[in-house]
């Protein structure tokens, strides 16, 4: 995995050089030429909500064995937080946040020697007047005090010069004299590369895992903390050895590709990307997370077409391409790797194409299939909330879709469970609910040859499937449309009383449903009365009379879908055509 990493970056021209690295920039401090305070402004696209700001490619950065180098409290440089450039916030007053900004003073000062305007710059951030009414035009433009401030002097950021670059790597050369004793540098193997080098000691955070579990300022891939996971007398990172260069690439990989290439999954994060370079246009990974309502042509559509391209040699730039995908979250400063995959380009396009054909369902109204829906609302669909999603559970449907694996079982209960709560309280119908319990038993046949074909499972009515479980629901369905034909809306009708027992022990509640079907069909226009006699007869000539003691977890699903569906069908135009002759 890291050594697909270390590839990226090269091949998408990411290799920072150690002590540099891309960084997103919030705001800019405008200074004149001779250092004057002007303004503050905000950079990058300010029309976005969620605005990361300007991105600038090689940034000074310093790892965290050379900011605690020699005991000293430091700072980063030409490149900090607000809070530490002007003490802005609520922790200004504290005397580490103080400690930082004269560092960051110092920095300016020493840089001057190589650019002359650093040093000026350096004078006026040591003005308390100046730095009050910058304080003033930060609170005024609602600056945060963690956001990323750099300085444009005149019309150039002194960030993007190189006239300091050299200056930088001999101070971080003299650090690297003051870093803890450890013992001395061992040339190792290097696990990604395979290279001889010195082994880093404390590798590289990656940034952008906040919002799943992470820490703001980054979290390790590779980290060796307690004296239990050492051995053979190694410290730290020496234990799985990277050089300095490895670490660097690895992370710049993975930095750009969860900014770049990623998607949330609720509690976990997935990034992916493949051997080769893909158009966006041909990237079938986004069409999980994309609605069908936008599109011209939906997901399932797109991917017949591109797997016909690839199948007949139309398209032999893909064809032999593969795919990666790295699921993680972040756990105790940590990042925590959930899942990888990897496989064929091909497979993944019709693991995708089976994924929504399986999903397809009618919409509740019964006039065609329902909109595609987005994977989110696939899991949302087993849950309350997305927030009630446990990660591993996130794992595994994220592989049935990426993999055509099989759903977990816990799938079909939680959607199931919320299916039969939204039945007896008269809730709308979700398609993503009913979808997914579908495709649990199309899959399940498809992959381990189950009793019954997947054709069996359609998306609209079947009244030939061979299940009597199915049979019953639709009974159950037809039943409830006589009572509110016959009596209207009686409150606590049919399906409030009688649904849940009836979709676990149906033996022991139809025959009470149909004797009470007679009272209600007296109450009906003889042809109406009629026609859902048939309807009836018809459905108990597929039970053939055996009506289930008991129905397990995969029948009372489908005793959910061909109440569905029978519902669905009823509100067809052409049922309606038939209830009024």
């Amino acid at each position: 995995m890291l050594e697909l990493l270390v590839k990226y970056a090269r091949d998408m021209g990411l290799e920072p050089e150690p002590g540099f690295k891309p960084k997103d920039i919030r705001w800019a401090i405008i200074c004149g030429h001779d250092g004057r305070f002007l303004e503050v402004i905000e950079l990058g696209d300010i029309s976005q909500k969620n605005n990361r700001g300007q991105s600038f490619p090689k940034c000074p950065d310093l790892s965290q064995p050379e900011m605690k180098a020699g005991g000293e409290t430091k700072s980063h440089f030409l490149v900090e937080t607000a809070e530490v450039i002007a003490l802005f916030g609520k922790n200004a007053g504290d005397e580490k946040v103080k400690e930082k900004h004269n560092y960051f003073i110092k920095l300016l000062d020493e840089a001057g020697q190589v650019m002359q305007e650093l040093t000026k710059l350096a004078t006026n951030l040591s003005d308390q007047t100046v730095l009050k009414t910058m304080r003033e035009r930060m609170e005024a433009l609602k600056v945060k005090a963690n956001d990323k401030v750099t300085f444009k002097i005149g019309d150039i950021f002194p960030v993007e010069s190189d006239k300091w670059h050299n200056w930088w790597r001999d101070y971080r050369e003299k650090l690297s004299g003051l870093k803890p004793n450890k013992g001395q540098p061992k040339r190792m193997r290097c696990l990604v590369t395979g290279e001889l080098g010195e082994s880093v000691l404390t590798n590289p955070k990656i940034e952008g895992l906040a919002n799943v579990g992470g820490l703001a300022t980054g979290d390790a891939l590779i980290s060796f903390k307690q004296d239990s996971f050492c051995s053979y007398g190694l410290v730290q990172s020496e234990n799985a050895a990277v050089t300095e260069k490895a670490a660097a690439d690895y992370r710049a990989a993975l930095n750009h590709l969860i900014r770049n290439n990623s998607q949330r999954l609720a509690g976990t994060k997935v990034v992916f990307w493949f051997k080769e370079k893909v158009k966006p246009e041909d990237d079938p990974i986004p069409w999980l997370f994309e609605g069908s309502e936008e599109q011209e042509l939906n997901a399932s559509q797109r991917a017949r077409e591109l797997l016909e391209s690839i199948q007949t040699g139309k398209r032999p730039d893909i064809a032999g391409n593969i795919y990666y995908s790295l699921n993680m979250s972040g756990a105790a400063g940590r990042v925590m790797v959930r899942d990888w995959m990897e496989g064929k380009f091909e497979s993944l396009v019709i693991n995708i194409k089976d994924w929504f054909d399986d999903l397809e369902i009618v919409r509740r109204e019964g006039s065609n299939l329902s909109p595609e829906p987005k994977f989110m609302a696939v899991l949302g669909a087993t849950v309350r909330e997305l927030k009630e999603l446990p990660s591993p559970f996130i794992t595994k449907m994220w592989r049935s879709a990426v993999r055509g694996e099989m759903f977990p079982q816990s799938a079909l209960a939680q959607s199931l469970a919320r299916a039969k709560i939204d039945i007896i309280q008269d809730e709308p119908f979700k398609h993503a609910r009913m979808g997914l319990l579908k495709a649990y038993h199309v899959r399940k046949n498809r992959l381990s040859g189950g009793e019954f074909m997947s054709q069996e499972v359609k998306p609209y009515l079947n009244e030939e499937h061979p299940h009597p479980a199915y049979h019953c629901g639709r009974l159950m369905a037809v039943l409830a449309a006589l009572q509110r034909r016959a009596l209207g809306d009686v409150g606590a009708g049919v399906i409030q009383r009688y649904y849940a027992a009836a979709s676990a022990t149906p033996a022991l509640v139809f025959g009470r449903l149909v004797r009470t079907s007679q009272f209600h069909l007296s109450k009906l226009e003889p042809g109406l009365a009629n026609w859902y006699e048939n309807k009836i007869a018809f459905i108990w000539s597929r039970i053939e009379n055996a009506v289930p003691t008991t129905l397990d977890l995969e029948e009372q699903s489908l005793f959910a879908l061909g109440y569905y569906q029978q519902l669905a069908d009823l509100r067809t135009r052409k049922s309606e055509n038939s209830d009024q002759k």
